[in-house]
């Protein structure tokens, strides 16, 4: 089974994003991943509004939005508006989350939950009917460059069990090294959101990092 590669845009260089973007089109990518900060959920800022806008400009695959912001469903209709195909929230920051996730879904989009390392697959297992996508943090929200959380990998098993009776895919989301990639591949992972770990700021292009990628 291919995998689902998707880069991770807070990794790419902003001051050639219209570069950016065509290289990684051209190497093959899947969704465009882009991580959204408030500076009240996770201490950090990223991207924006007119970032997205201006990805979708240069890219026909799909788009998501990580929404690591304190009540998302506030704010859906403005990425749903700039074109975005896939949305992630978290269950911690939202007070009607499955009012959200179906609002999501109503306007014809993807709909997925962001799951912290300390949050637990019994505390949104009723959500998992509503859901397209599970993205899985391996790390810590909020920061690039971090150590892989190795208990997690229990979480994405007990995951791969459960899928058989739901549709969601699985996302792998932090230090996802080419050695994570091929294991958790094997375990049963879906994708794998890609960074500094093994995609960005490389000597090599993105097309051969991605077509070794999709061969482990």
């Amino acid at each position: 089974m291919m995998k689902l590669l998707c880069p991770s845009m807070m990794c790419a260089d902003f001051s050639h994003l219209q570069k950016e973007v065509g290289d990684l089109n051209q190497a093959g990518v899947d969704i465009y991943h882009c991580d959204i900060m408030d500076g009240e959920f996770v201490p950090n800022m990223t991207m924006g509004i007119n970032d997205i806008r201006t990805i979708r400009r240069y890219t026909d695959k799909l788009i998501d939005c990580h929404l690591m912001i304190e009540n998302p469903g506030n704010k859906v209709d403005w990425f749903i508006n700039a074109g975005v195909d896939l949305i992630y929230i978290h269950p911690e920051s939202e007070r009607y989350v499955i009012k959200t996730l179906s609002h999501i879904k109503d306007c014809g989009k993807l709909a997925g939950l962001a799951l912290n390392p300390d949050t637990s697959i019994e505390t949104v297992s009723e959500m998992l009917e509503l859901v397209d996508y599970v993205l899985v943090m391996t790390v810590n929200p909020g920061f690039a460059g971090q150590k892989f959380i190795d208990f997690t990998k229990k979480k994405i098993k007990k995951l791969v069990d459960l899928k058989s009776d739901y549709h969601y895919k699985i996302m792998i989301d932090g230090a996802c090294s080419p050695d994570i990639i091929k294991e958790l591949s094997t375990i049963g992972a879906d994708g794998f959101i890609l960074g500094t770990s093994a995609l960005f700021g490389k000597e090599r292009s993105y097309t051969e990092l991605v077509e070794e990628l999709q061969k482990l």
